[in-house]
């Protein structure tokens, strides 16, 4: 039959089992919304604050459910708006599927009234980026967008569409999800976008290799990135391989959920600032398997003193990330599930020496009790945070115990990240609890998210560590810069109390970890969503 791009759209949206999109219309993509409104009862349409916040709910969505995200805006900087979320999802390899409408054809490159060449602005944070100029080519180009986003390593993709293809009317044919990467190819795959469909296959004989490595090791050590937690089932054959082989394991930021945190066989989150254990280990060890890292610098440090006595092993899906900052004695490219897998297999009946001791509880902090009170009481609870101090106190203190459970900005940094994604995350998962956990400077960012949060009844608790001060930074001008502070001083408010009540959300105020304790229990109980700020010291360091 044909109908419009527009309707084209929402149908492509409707075969790939999409039931929530975020974002936010413009006249562009009108006809995409006129389309949406008649579908109203199939697709749910949360609408943000701003684009960016639509852009991190789309992720954290994504990254809370396992499915793709899917974010709407329209052209110009409805479009650029949403940059900083495309990073943050590539950083990350979160699977988005980005789309927005651009001028009429007839109109690009003319500098018309909100153009603006979003393709190539996107082309470096997306594993493949379309300008679709006509209706015969948006069922196509969708149905590979969303398999590129979930395909291999997952990652964000942007489709824009000009606005003569949403009008314009074309054959379409309900398509089997199954068949929508075979049948829909577009001659303008990119390179990048071809590799990112291939899923390599794993050698046995390189299995077998690391398997030697293994039994000749005296000290081994395995280290879980994010692709451990993006790959299914490998958190499960990683926990047997640990516990049936007596391997020791330590995570990176975004590997934490991998192996529960109270595992014995688990030493914690290690790099810049991770735990001394899991520091430790991966100074003393002479063998770390790598699965799914990227050795970014917050997790190496110095390359140079880096893992000192050990000999390197990596897995990871993208051939790209290998020996790209560590050189390896060994590599493997292939799934992180399957590798371990074949890995567990090839062991049976060896078992490591035991070799690292946990060391005794260390002195937590003030904020870092307050994040204990919070694993006390909702220790189930999907924690997404923010940027800075307050995410690293998270990280290091919260007891996580599942992937997925905690979702951050770890790749790219991005504050301002958490409350979209929060929203994202209870869009998805409605009957978890969510905690969002942020500091006063990320939560200034998008703090108008909480608008987004009070129209929908979206129970998120939003817990701010108010130390009025951009504390990361402030603690490095006191490390390194002779305690200069200069435009790190957060003063002149908002009082956020105040702020949760104008948008019609509960708002309290912590002065002490037992009056946040009784505030946290009882919003918990009550269901509904809010604000605790909490009062803390700026001169507290992570």
């Amino acid at each position: 039959m044909k109908i419009s791009g527009a309707r084209i759209i929402a149908e492509c949206l409707l075969e790939q089992g999409v039931d929530t999109v975020f974002g936010y219309p413009g006249v562009s993509i009108i006809r995409v919304y006129d389309e949406l409104y008649k579908k109203r009862g199939k697709i749910r349409h949360i609408l943000t604050a701003h684009e960016q916040g639509a852009a991190h709910a789309a992720d954290g969505y994504a990254r809370a459910t396992g499915r793709v995200g899917v974010c709407l805006a329209t052209s110009g900087p409805g479009a650029t708006n949403l940059i900083t979320g495309i990073a943050a999802a590539f950083m990350d390899s979160s699977p988005v599927v980005f789309i927005t409408c651009n001028v009429d054809e007839a109109l690009l490159g003319r500098d018309a009234f909100q153009e603006v060449d979003i393709t190539g602005i996107s082309m470096p944070i997306t594993k493949c980026s379309y300008l679709v100029r006509s209706a015969g080519e948006l069922a196509g180009t969708i149905r590979e967008a969303f398999a590129l986003a979930s395909r291999g390593r997952p990652g964000p993709v942007l489709v824009d569409v000009t606005y003569n293809a949403t009008a314009e009317r074309a054959e379409y044919e309900f398509l089997p999800k199954e068949e929508h990467f075979r049948q829909g190819r577009s001659e303008r795959l990119t390179r990048r976008g071809e590799m990112a469909l291939t899923q390599p296959g794993t050698d046995e004989r390189d299995v077998k290799t690391l398997a030697d490595m293994l039994r000749s090791s005296e000290r081994p050590l395995i280290m879980a990135g994010g692709g451990v937690i993006r790959s299914a089932g490998a958190a499960e054959e990683l926990r047997r391989i640990c516990r049936g082989h007596g391997i020791p394991a330590v995570s990176t930021m975004m590997g934490l959920g991998a192996m529960p945190s109270d595992d014995g066989m688990f030493f914690g989150m290690a790099g810049m600032y991770g735990s001394p254990d899991a520091n430790r280990a991966v100074r003393e060890c002479d063998l770390l398997i790598a699965v799914g890292v990227r050795f970014s610098d917050r997790v190496t440090g110095d390359i140079g003193g880096f893992a000192p006595g050990a000999r390197i092993a990596h897995v990871d899906i993208d051939r790209a990330e290998i020996d790209k900052n560590v050189l390896t004695a060994h590599h493997i490219v292939g799934d992180a599930g399957t590798v371990l897998g074949m890995l567990s297999a090839e062991l049976e009946g060896y078992r490591a020496a035991p070799w690292m001791k946990k060391s005794g509880e260390r002195k937590l902090c003030a904020p870092e009790r307050i994040i204990k009170t919070v694993e006390k009481l909702a220790p189930g609870a999907v924690i997404v945070t923010d940027v800075g101090q307050h995410q690293l106190w998270a990280c290091r203190t919260f007891g996580f115990s599942r992937p997925g459970q905690l979702l951050t900005s770890g790749g790219f940094g991005a504050m301002g990240f958490g409350l979209g994604a929060a929203i994202g995350a209870k869009a998805g998962v409605r009957d978890a609890a969510v905690i969002h956990i942020t500091g006063d400077g990320s939560f200034r960012m998008n703090c108008p998210e909480l608008a987004t949060e009070a129209r929908y009844g979206l129970d998120i608790i939003s817990v701010i560590m108010d130390n009025s001060s951009l504390g990361l930074v402030r603690q490095k001008q006191a490390a390194e810069f002779g305690g200069r502070f200069y435009q790190t001083e957060l003063a002149g408010g908002p009082d956020f109390v105040l702020l949760a009540r104008a948008y019609g959300l509960r708002g309290e105020r912590a002065e002490n970890e037992s009056e946040f304790e009784s505030l946290l229990s009882d919003m918990l109980r009550s269901g509904k969503g809010g604000i605790i700020d909490c009062i803390t010291d700026k001169d507290e360091m992570i």
